[in-house]
């Protein structure tokens, strides 16, 4: 490891610590405003159009969905739904809560989720939420007014998750671009490049939040974030604060830091049609070369679980029974030798082979790939890092134009994501790109599980299925897994009352007050 790429973590970490050292609390945000950071834009709260995990936050505070998953193990529970009745194989009733309102007070209908259901099962419907729910259903049509049918293409075991989806309200029709009332906890005031302005949902069914108002703002600099935090123009910073310059502010007496298990992996992505890395032998070389306890030690603060495969630890489906790659640099020459990529000069400076890592230019984001570039270089891979803004990179992703590539996933709540992450009907195509088997991989075994685990019913059973489904991808390494880092919210010491989901949504603002 070459001590040289974590200097410049701890030159920012010393010189952030000089800045909030002098900074003082110089106002209080407004007392009925709970006013939040991120480092990313939102750019809708629809669900339906969501393209981004903040835009999937911001439509669940403003539109919950029939059922929710945000509790400790991810199993979903009953919301806009008061029942859940299976009338066959291929349908299923719903029917709603008497008390469930959208934020103008009309009621929440079956032809709101109809409504809601059958525009993105639209073929024409221009976001990634159409091939999700196409994939499971043929259509859902309103029975009675709080009575709603769905039928799905073929018996699936994902009808509780997949009901986690927020519904809009079609009272006047399809509603246009921009305009979203949910039956969430908020209703949206404002949305623009900086900021979006929620008002407490006086119909919530569960009681209107603590506080009337949410401002949450997009700052990207790490630095800027953590000052207004505690400069006292900012009250909450969730999941956007440097895990490794948690230490730095812990010490605060105007800081609290919050941290929990979370559920989202962050991977190193291999294109599995490359030419070299086409060969699974260089994917697992590529695996024992990293140290990752050593990069979550420097980078992470320690804030991070090395991950085993797309669920934690804690997840109810989660198997810890797969092939390991623990750090091991002389496993890993050893089978580059075998996939006939041997070393040019023994121990000279030559590289067995190239390879181009493109990452965000996120600060963070780049550091780490350039630790994990050095780690290469050990075993003999040399790989250049290029960092672009996120928007290029992903275009890249979908596309295939990448070799190495880092990303995160959504929140995984439910193993049927092994499907639409690993089964080659899942690989992007010309011309939407909207499949997420972004790495290519194939694989008729695993393809054949993952499709016995969405049409299984029984819960011993899928288990059985997805820990077959878990060993088999962690043996052909088509993505490395390399943590789930955990959830830290930084809030103001007069903060009280939000609460962490291993999802990392922000329905904790309902909960939340100060202390004034």
């Amino acid at each position: 490891m070459n001590p040289r790429h974590y200097a410049n973590t701890a030159l920012l970490a010393a010189t952030l610590v000089a800045a909030l050292g002098c900074a003082r609390a110089a106002h209080h945000t407004p007392d009925d405003t709970a006013v939040v950071v991120i480092d990313s834009p939102m750019l809708s709260a629809d669900p339906r159009t969501q393209a981004t995990s903040y835009d999937g936050k911001l439509s669940h505070l403003v539109a919950e969905g029939l059922t929710a998953v945000d509790t400790p193990t991810m199993e979903p529970r009953l919301d806009l739904a008061a029942s859940v009745v299976h009338v066959d194989d291929l349908t299923i009733d719903v029917t709603l809560r008497d008390d469930a309102r959208f934020s103008d007070g009309s009621p929440v209908t079956a032809a709101d989720v109809a409504g809601t259901y059958m525009s993105v099962l639209a073929p024409d419907w221009p976001t990634a939420s159409h091939k999700t729910l196409s994939d499971r259903l043929t259509s859902v049509e309103a029975t009675a007014p709080r009575s709603v049918r769905f039928h799905f293409k073929a018996p699936i075991a994902t009808v509780m998750t997949d009901l986690d989806f927020g519904i809009v309200s079609f009272h006047a029709g399809p509603p246009p671009r921009g305009r979203t009332i949910g039956a969430g906890a908020y209703r949206l005031r404002e949305l623009t490049s900086t900021h979006a302005v929620l008002e407490a949902n006086p119909y919530y069914f569960r009681g209107p939040p603590k506080l009337p108002q949410v401002e949450i703002k997009f700052v990207a600099d790490a630095a800027a974030r953590l000052l207004m935090l505690v400069g006292g123009s900012a009250d909450l910073i969730p999941n956007a604060v440097r895990a490794d310059l948690v230490a730095a502010i812990t010490a605060r007496p105007n800081v609290q830091v919050q941290t929990s298990h979370g559920a989202i992996l962050t991977y190193l992505m291999m294109n599995n049609e490359d030419p070299v890395l086409s060969d699974r032998r260089v994917r697992q070389a590529i695996a024992l070369a990293l140290d990752r306890p050593a990069i979550i030690a420097a980078k992470l603060g320690g804030f991070a679980v090395p991950a085993t495969g797309l669920l934690a630890p804690e997840h109810w489906a989660y198997s810890g029974d797969v092939p390991r790659w623990d750090h091991d640099p002389a496993r890993a020459r050893r089978l580059l030798d075998e996939a006939g990529l041997p070393d040019p000069d023994g121990a000279g400076p030559a590289a067995r082979l190239h390879l181009v890592y493109k990452t965000s230019s996120d600060t963070i984001r780049v550091a780490i790939a350039r630790v994990i570039a050095a780690q290469l270089a050990e075993v003999g891979i040399a790989v250049e890092v290029r960092s672009f803004e996120f928007a290029t990179v992903y275009a890249d992703i979908k596309r295939g134009a990448f070799q190495l590539a880092s990303m995160q996933t959504s929140d995984i709540t439910e193993p049927d994501f092994y499907f639409m992450y690993f089964h080659s009907s899942w690989i992007p195509a010309a011309p939407k790109f909207d499949g997420f088997n972004r790495w290519r991989y194939r694989s008729p075994v695993v393809d054949r599980l993952t499709l016995e685990g969405r049409r299984e019913l029984d819960h011993a059973q899928r288990l059985r299925i997805y820990a077959q489904v878990q060993r088999q991808v962690a043996e052909d390494l088509p993505i490395v897994p390399l943590w789930h880092e955990d959830n830290i919210v930084v809030s103001g010491a007069d903060v009280r009352g939000y609460t962490l989901t291993p999802n990392a949504r922000l329905g904790g603002l309902r909960e939340l007050t100060k202390l004034r």
